[in-house]
């Protein structure tokens, strides 16, 4: 039974969500505020994190930057009745896996959480990907460049293990939303894109100045060896 944290001030929803995602066979547990939650991870580590935007003693943006920082590869999914498209972006810039504006069916969040655990999944074996100076291991969702360690969150990790195993072939967005986030892609929705942007920072240029992850208008991204 996977276990989820629900970081959320409206506590009537916290226990509507709470009820529904049990019924479907989770667990869940509530914070009400950013210091509760803290003390919740720190006692455990979820298998994914609900996180509102709004939270009474601070912003959930601020509070998923920490998560970042200290729970890379923990799936987070923002849930927030600010769903202007900013406010998606921002969220998803700061490296949320997935973002959904309230009010939302129960049904959608419950098959988005579902998607993102079926991603964060360990992968059997040692399997590790290489190419030119740049290996992936995808059993531990961390790229390296030489000697440099880069962490990556589960969304760009799945992009970017998605694009080495076809390099220098243009993967189309749908084709690659579905390997990477577990879902299609709706109109206006620039998710894969954010994660795709993430993933080129952090893993900059070739050494020759080439980008890495190159876009093609129409036809998608790839990895340029």
């Amino acid at each position: 039974m996977s276990e989820l944290l629900l970081i959320d001030d409206d506590q009537e929803l916290c226990e509507l969500l709470a009820s529904w995602l049990q019924q479907e066979g989770f667990l869940v547990r509530a914070s009400h505020d950013g210091i509760s939650a803290r003390a919740a991870l720190a006692q455990h580590t979820p298998a994914a994190v609900i996180l509102d935007v709004m939270l009474p003693d601070g912003s959930g943006l601020e509070l998923l930057k920490q998560l970042r920082s200290e729970y890379p590869e923990l799936p987070v999914l923002m849930l927030s009745a600010r769903g202007e498209p900013l406010d998606r972006i921002l969220g998803l810039e700061l490296g949320a896996d997935d973002y959904l504006a309230k009010p939302c069916d129960p049904r959608e969040l419950t098959a988005r959480l579902r998607a993102v655990l079926r991603r964060s999944a360990p992968v059997a074996g040692t399997a590790r990907l290489e190419l030119g100076d740049l290996s992936y291991s995808q059993v531990r969702g961390v790229a390296s460049i030489g000697e440099q360690e880069i962490s990556l969150t589960l969304s760009e990790s799945r992009v970017l293990e998605a694009l080495l195993q076809h390099p220098g072939e243009p993967v189309d967005k749908q084709t690659l939303a579905q390997l990477a986030l577990g879902r299609k892609l709706t109109l206006y929705d620039r998710s894969l894109d954010m994660h795709v942007s993430n993933l080129r920072k952090k893993l900059g240029a070739h050494a020759d100045g080439r980008p890495r992850i190159v876009a093609l208008r129409s036809r998608g991204y790839y990895y340029s060896a």
